[in-house]
């Protein structure tokens, strides 16, 4: 079984940076005999933000992530990252938990691509 792990850096919003690695890695996580990881950091760990609210008709990355965790990606955000950002546990969207740069770590070397966005 391929793994691969795609590394979000950008905010939810502003960029399409994202937005974009989101839609691979859900595009990705439909095909057979495939693991998928993301990982946030930076300010990509907005992503992971439980309660997004956007206009009608604009993309939220909040129900992307919950329909990629459903096909069975695991996610986790930089609990560094979410520390300077004032996001707590209970701020992230369900299945995503806090992590740490050793877990990055070993997901990148037990990956065979790694995907930054």
């Amino acid at each position: 079984m391929r793994q691969l792990l795609w590394i979000l850096n950008d905010p939810p919003y502003g960029t399409e940076r994202s937005y974009n690695g989101l839609r691979h890695a859900t595009a990705v996580a439909k095909e057979a005999e495939c693991t998928v990881r993301v990982f946030l950091m930076a300010d990509a760990v907005g992503c992971a933000r439980r309660g997004q609210q956007t206009a009608n008709g604009y993309y939220n990355l909040e129900r992307m992530l919950q329909v990629l965790i459903r096909q069975g990606a695991e996610c986790a955000a930089c609990g560094t990252c979410m520390d300077a950002r004032g996001l707590g546990d209970d701020d992230l969207v369900t299945g995503v938990h806090r992590s740490t740069m050793a877990e990055l770590s070993s997901w990148t070397l037990e990956a065979d691509r790694v995907l930054v966005f």
